[in-house]
């Protein structure tokens, strides 16, 4: 009797440390998402990429005085802040879990840019808008061919948008010495 209440109580000890194993697991890995690994990735660097965005053109519009910069600057706060509206509820819809704040890359980024002022600020900020536009729009066509049609069709959307933004940021770029 004495062994099977010893192999009852031994099952029951595993039973009980499986089940905590997969609660930290479902915590920790965000097991209850409704999209693929690619989808995850897109909604994080999307959404990290638009808060970047729109911090550095808050700074643009402090530190530059280039009237084409800070037009520049004010349609990435507008166009990013929209796409990051699609972007949270599609994140939300799909149970992803998202953050509201920049990593310590772009922050480290954006810590370096706003200590440069005048055609400095300039050229580096646009140098920022087109590496980062180049960069986004590759996840945005990764995007656009995703299995989940919510995020294919948000990427296709969007993508003619970030194209503009390259464009114009090349452009704006070319004019500063």
């Amino acid at each position: 009797m004495k062994k099977i209440l010893l192999c009852s109580l031994i099952a029951l000890s595993c039973c009980y440390m499986e089940a905590c194993r997969e609660n930290r697991k479902a915590k920790n890995y965000n097991n209850k998402t409704m999209v693929d690994d690619a989808g995850l990735k897109f909604i994080t660097n999307a959404n990290e990429a638009g808060l970047t965005e729109i911090t550095a053109a808050n700074i643009a519009l402090k530190n530059s005085s280039n009237a084409q910069v800070t037009q520049f600057a004010k349609m990435m706060i507008t166009d990013h802040t929209e796409m990051g509206n699609k972007l949270k509820k599609l994140a939300a819809d799909k149970y992803v879990s998202i953050t509201n704040s920049v990593n310590e890359e772009h922050r480290n980024m954006i810590n370096v840019l706003s200590t440069k002022t005048g055609a400095d600020f300039d050229k580096a900020y646009m140098q920022m808008m087109v590496s980062d536009h180049e960069k986004v729009i590759e996840l945005f066509r990764d995007g656009s061919t995703n299995t989940n049609a919510a995020i294919n069709t948000l990427s296709k959307d969007d993508l003619p948008k970030l194209e503009n933004h390259l464009s114009e940021a090349k452009k704006i770029l070319s004019t500063i010495k």
